[in-house]
């Protein structure tokens, strides 16, 4: 190679070493929002295009400027909230109700109820499969999925599952994934079809949890127990990585535009995957807070929001209750936000 050559190539190279260092630059927690409140809490939901936060707490669905942290509203008269989906029209989101056995429908402007149409025992996680316009929950107790015709708001199929399900993904092409947290296994759905069209074990990971998508990739991120993420050939089934993780996962999610997955981990900690590379390398394990095991990903600014509280001491095990859970300290709820400085 020339000097010349040499000489027109050492730019490219800066800004390759460039565009690498901005990718991999330490993500921090930002800010905190404290919400208060008292109740339980799961799954978080970005809606970037219209800046806000859905968040599940108890009976009710926060809503919060995604900017700036301020509660828009809430959506309420509820009995346990699990997750939301969000059609791809800006006009409607899905709540599941665990408590109620439901899936509630909303105005996202109004934030009014708009219908509330049974499920399962215990609809958990949720989602808005966009090819076929339909909505799936999925029912932790009774272990099935309930899909749900968005256009005329009635069930049209309820599938039975082999164990408890957890959360789902969908590819946006009429293919839904779901983990099967009782069975290690992951399962695949015909969105148009309302079948399983595969059933494959997830190798090296106990009790999956929360599941991601990278579509362009075709891979599966599950967050499992044991410290472990399984990364899933979305055409095969096969588990072709296990990075380590931290303890307690609930949530996975995946950033396309920078090419990382996050798992969010209760017990206190954010991992993050660089998903650009084979071997899917950890880039960092950021300390969060205790508790704050659910997350969501705005895409388009690439923050994190993690839910978490404040506990109190654990109560004694009984026969009843052999692992009971730490109180939660009134008016402690917080969000994280989580990114790049």
């Amino acid at each position: 190679m020339t000097s010349k050559c040499i000489r027109a190539l050492v730019p490219t190279l800066v800004l390759l070493g460039s565009m690498a260092a901005l990718a991999q630059k330490p993500y921090s927690v930002l800010t905190q929002w404290k919400i208060g409140g008292e109740g339980g809490w799961d799954y978080l939901t970005s809606d970037p295009a219209a800046h806000r936060l859905y968040v599940t707490h108890g009976p009710r669905v926060e809503v919060l400027d995604s900017d700036t942290g301020k509660v828009v509203g809430s959506i309420t008269g509820l009995k346990g909230t699990h997750g939301v989906a969000l059609d791809d029209s800006g006009k409607y989101g899905y709540v599941s109700d665990g408590g109620a056995n439901a899936v509630l429908v909303f105005d996202r402007k109004s934030l009014a109820t708009v219908a509330s149409i049974p499920a399962g025992t215990n609809p958990d996680g949720i989602v808005f499969e966009p090819k076929t316009k339909t909505v799936w929950a999925f029912n932790g107790r009774s272990s099935n999925a309930t899909v749900i015709d968005t256009a005329q708001r009635k069930v049209v199929a309820t599938i039975a599952l082999s164990g408890k399900p957890e959360f789902p993904v969908a590819d946006g092409t009429g293919t839904v994934f779901a983990n099967i947290e009782t069975k290690n296994e992951i399962v695949r759905f015909d969105a148009a079809a309302k079948t399983i069209t595969a059933t494959w074990p997830v190798a090296d990971c106990d009790s999956p949890s929360g599941l991601a998508i990278d579509t362009a990739g075709g891979r599966l991120f599950a967050v499992c127990d044991g410290g472990k993420m399984a990364v899933i050939d979305a055409n095969t089934g096969k588990t072709v990585a296990n990075p380590s993780i931290g303890e307690g996962p609930d949530a996975a999610r995946y950033d396309a535009k920078r090419k990382l997955a996050f798992s969010s981990n209760g017990g206190g900690t954010l991992t993050i995957i660089d998903a650009s590379k084979p071997a899917y390398p950890v880039l960092q394990n950021l300390d969060t807070q205790k508790g704050a095991r659910t997350m969501t990903l705005d895409w388009v600014t690439g923050r994190i929001y993690l839910a978490t509280a404040a506990f109190g001491e654990r109560p004694a095990p009984t026969a009843a209750n052999p692992r009971p859970r730490p109180a939660i300290v009134p008016d402690s709820f917080t969000i994280l936000v989580v990114g790049q400085k």
